[in-house]
């Protein structure tokens, strides 16, 4: 694959996953903007990530049989119309609506992850993953700095235009470079929707890869969505544009991503999985030590949130390297059942996380951070050092496997 076309497949990835992530940094805004509580304005974060969900639950498996090029363009399109749907909404109810529906659509990145793994070697297909991987971190990170910052400068509306400006563009520029695909698979909508649903049943190491990431992404979402509260909340009282700043700390995962993939090419994934689940286990008392607020709070808050974002996309890295070697006939739906569960998990952890702050305030959400790390990490040291251990050794080999 040339570095030309993997550029572009990087820049597709951080475009469509920072539309999920700037309305985390934009939330104050709406409330202020539309005389709405903070914890209703909220849903519209809670709201893209279902939608997401569900578009990764519904679209996704179609990337095993519609030509790629023809699909990413019509998403990217659909995004753009639904992101401007959303900057021109009057209410509160319209925005929620028009966010589902940018989440449905904005799955681009999930179409080229299959795509992509199917274009290289499998030696190199962990660096592979990393690198887009690292497109995508890069999109979640602007996304915020750049949602805090202009929302900030013009409204809290203007980061949905210019997402819907910039998405339309990137689906022209797709439409005239993107290589011709064969599909996979011909087989009907309905069976490919079906099918996550039995390779849950049957494929036990993608179980586990969703449970880790499930996991650990309902805390990652948790803990971002109510830094937005705590920043700017009387603890801190600043602005949206602090919490698109403090995004930008993470900017280090863009490197550790493409690392991390390295290690799994050339160790397998578990290990890297083990580190980055103590990891979070471990950035979660850092992060609770934020609510002093002053200084000392910031220095905790960016310490903090730099581990969890190196922990938890590093062990994304090693879980889809596992998951798309189970299958190579299959590999988005196999993206479809991984990262259906994954998303499920962080619309769950912003929903309870939003509860569990109104409630415990900012060490409640770094305690439900710890808890749901040492879920998974009980989990996987069950894989390491129990019954699953032998399903673990034989998951460093590719299936051959055909459509049923």
């Amino acid at each position: 694959m040339s570095r030309g076309l993997v550029l572009i497949l990087s820049l597709t990835c951080a475009v469509g996953v920072g539309n999920i992530y700037f309305p985390q940094a934009i939330s104050p805004l709406i409330a202020t903007g539309l005389h709405e509580s903070p914890d209703a304005a909220a849903l519209v974060v809670t709201a893209t990530q279902i939608g997401y969900t569900a578009g990764i639950f519904l679209l996704v498996p179609l990337g095993d049989r519609l030509p790629h090029r023809t699909f990413l363009v019509t998403l990217l399109a659909l995004t753009g119309v639904a992101l401007l749907a959303a900057g021109c909404a009057p209410t509160l109810p319209p925005l929620v609506a028009a966010s589902a529906l940018v989440g449905v659509t904005t799955v681009a990145a999930q179409i080229v992850g299959p795509l992509a793994a199917g274009l290289v070697a499998a030696e190199c297909r962990g660096a592979m993953m990393g690198t887009l991987l690292s497109g995508s971190i890069g999109g979640m990170l602007l996304a915020r700095t750049f949602g805090g910052s202009l929302g900030e400068w013009l409204g809290w509306r203007a980061p949905y235009l210019v997402a819907a400006v910039l998405v339309l563009l990137l689906a022209g520029v797709l439409a005239r470079v993107l290589p011709k695909t064969v599909p996979p698979s011909r087989r009907p909508y309905p069976a490919l929707l079906a099918e996550p649903l039995r390779l849950l049943r049957t494929e036990p190491e993608l179980r586990r890869s969703c449970f880790y990431q499930a996991t650990i992404f309902a805390g990652f979402s948790a803990v971002w969505t109510c830094l937005t509260l705590l920043l700017t909340g009387p603890t801190y009282d600043l602005g949206a544009h602090a919490v698109g700043m403090l995004a930008l700390v993470g900017a280090a995962t863009m490197v550790c991503a493409p690392i991390a993939g390295r290690l799994v090419d050339r160790g397998g994934p578990d290990t890297v999985n083990l580190v980055c689940l103590l990891a979070v286990l471990g950035c979660a008392p850092v992060l609770a030590a934020g609510a002093v607020g002053g200084t000392p709070g910031l220095v905790a808050l960016v310490l903090g949130t730099l581990l969890l974002d190196i922990a938890m996309q590093s062990g994304m890295v090693a879980n889809q390297a596992r998951v798309f070697a189970l299958r190579p006939d299959a590999r988005s739906r196999l993206n479809t059942a991984y990262m259906t569960c994954a998303y499920l998990g962080g619309s769950a952890g912003s929903w309870i996380g939003v509860q569990v702050h109104g409630r415990a305030g900012w060490p409640g959400v770094c305690a439900l951070l710890a808890f749901l790390a040492a879920l998974a990490l009980a989990r996987h040291l069950v894989a390491l050092y129990g019954r699953g251990s032998r399903t673990n050794r034989s998951c460093r080999t590719d299936h051959a496997r055909t459509d049923a």
